[in-house]
């Protein structure tokens, strides 16, 4: 590889973590870096999601693009406060599934 690969931010419910995971997998074997959401095997306290939450979107400040795992155009409130904040950032947001 002679140039930097591009950086994908992944977004979506954790509902969808198997799918996460499978985009992670496509994205990453296409070349590309790839950073998620955390999937911890356990529900974080309030105090955690808090910070996940605020982590989440340093994700999408290192990115060149976000991709929204969204199965049946599902978009839950964090993930739409996601979509809003790369849009404003200026990132390319697109989506699994049509909306």
């Amino acid at each position: 590889m002679l140039e930097r690969p591009e950086i994908v931010c992944i977004c979506g419910s954790a509902r969808f973590i198997d799918e996460m995971h499978a985009a992670n997998r496509d994205l990453t074997f296409a070349g590309a870096i790839v950073v998620a959401p955390s999937d911890a095997d356990r529900k974080p306290t309030e105090e955690q999601k808090i910070l996940l939450d605020a982590l989440h979107l340093r994700k999408i400040d290192l990115a060149d693009r976000v991709l929204v795992v969204n199965p049946g155009g599902y978009v839950g409130t964090s993930t739409r406060r996601e979509i809003e904040y790369a849009r404003a950032a200026g990132k390319p947001v697109s989506f699994t599934h049509p909306g």
